[in-house]
């Protein structure tokens, strides 16, 4: 078993670790024991970061295959969550990013590793516009998970279930936070269809339309939603759904043909 096989065996068992410490506390009297579950946490990362650039840098590119690019962006996800945990209480994201970033790692040892899509960091349009859309990605994929927490808080006080809320920050914070990481995230995927526009050739064509059409309903959404919020004062289960339609439509066009080209058609 080689290193980059070890790491992810050390990753998944301490990502799984991570998850069942704040699981099975989440409705404890003294809540989850936030100290071993971010050093665990912390253990996953180290090695999740090893893994992934082991696989993801080569001689003179970056191999964008789709396994290490979902490898990078549950990385990202987990670290980001990871530090948001340090200064506020996200007891409900945290077993989510672990959990897919566990499973993600102990499915990365059976995947084959072969590079599809190089991308040379001299390419400074192409570079940028790719990691730019990556960053929008993780940071509206996060919006997402807070959107789910912002659902389950509000619901949980409607019911009159304080017991369920009592280690959850409170809803106007979490609410406020949401629309914040919308509005960055929302900015970033603009930005990177921007480039795109007005730098990429084949940005336009017809093999990248359906990637291009998607990314493009999927900012539409999230401006809606920024916008709704922000002069009509939506919030709760309109927002959620919205944001959902909005996830949903961006990972279809990031990831939807490319796993279709190298696992289905290879």
């Amino acid at each position: 078993m080689d290193f980059s096989n070890i790491g992810a065996v050390i990753a998944f068992v301490s990502y799984l670790i991570a998850t069942l410490a704040i699981v099975f506390r989440l409705f404890h009297p003294k809540g989850p024991n936030i100290v071993l579950v971010l050093t665990f946490g912390c253990i996953a990362i180290i090695f999740h970061t090893l893994t992934t650039g082991q696989y993801l840098l080569t001689n003179n590119s970056i191999d964008f295959a789709l396994p290490n690019v979902i490898s990078l962006v549950s990385l990202v996800i987990t670290l980001t969550v990871t530090a948001i945990a340090l200064r506020f209480k996200v007891n409900l994201l945290l077993p989510v990013a672990y959990g897919f970033a566990g499973i993600w790692q102990l499915l990365s040892l059976f995947i084959p590793h072969e590079q599809h899509t190089p991308l040379v960091i001299e390419q400074l349009a192409v570079f940028s516009h790719v990691v730019i859309a990556l960053i929008a990605y993780c940071i509206l994929t996060i919006a997402t998970l807070y959107a789910f927490q912002v659902a389950y808080i509000n619901m949980k006080l409607k019911d009159k279930n304080l017991t369920a809320v009592s280690h959850l920050p409170p809803l106007m914070q979490v609410e406020s936070q949401l629309f914040n990481i919308l509005a960055i995230g929302t900015f970033c995927l603009f930005l990177s269809q921007l480039i795109g526009v007005l730098f990429l050739d084949n940005f336009l064509t017809k093999e990248n339309a359906h990637k291009t059409v998607l990314s493009l309903l999927a900012l539409l959404t999230y401006f809606t939603i920024l916008w709704g919020h922000y002069k009509k004062g939506w919030r709760g289960h309109r927002t959620l759904v919205l944001t959902i339609s909005a996830s949903i439509l961006l990972t279809l066009a990031y990831f939807g043909s490319r796993f279709v080209k190298e696992f289905l058609l290879s």
